[in-house]
């Protein structure tokens, strides 16, 4: 008898913590989303319109992929190579340390990468012009 009690016990933690695990990836997950759309402005063209396409996971373990299009001034639609669907893909380390960030043309390079994690994303700015941010 008192085995099956010890069992349901451990059980139950089990659950409880798998549960809380869940919670905090989802957490994280929401965090790091939110630092991969907040530098599609930061990578755009200025003055652009960004409408987001997608935000979902990367290909790689803790990435996000967000894709999106660009419009001119005031939503003027763009024609050609300006109109295509563009995307960033955002890698982070521990947490949410964003370590990598590349678009349809390739890596932004580290020194770019520093100065947008340093003086960018963190800032009220960055918070403004997120296009998911539902501001």
């Amino acid at each position: 008898m008192r085995r099956k009690g010890r069992g349901a016990a451990l059980a139950g933690a089990l659950a409880v913590w798998l549960v809380g695990g869940a919670a905090c990836d989802s957490a994280l997950d929401a965090r790091r989303a939110a630092l991969c759309r907040r530098a599609v402005p930061a990578l755009a063209p200025p003055g652009a319109d960004i409408t987001l396409l997608r935000v979902g996971p990367g290909a790689s373990r803790g990435s996000v992929r967000v894709d999106y299009r660009l419009a001119g001034a005031g939503g003027a639609p763009l024609k050609g190579e300006a109109a295509r669907p563009r995307h960033l893909v955002c890698g982070f380390g521990p947490g949410d340390d964003l370590t990598a960030v590349t678009t349809e043309r390739g890596p932004v390079n580290g020194a770019s990468l520093y100065l947008l994690k340093r003086y960018y994303l963190a800032s009220p700015e960055a918070e403004a012009a997120d296009p998911g941010g539902g501001s």
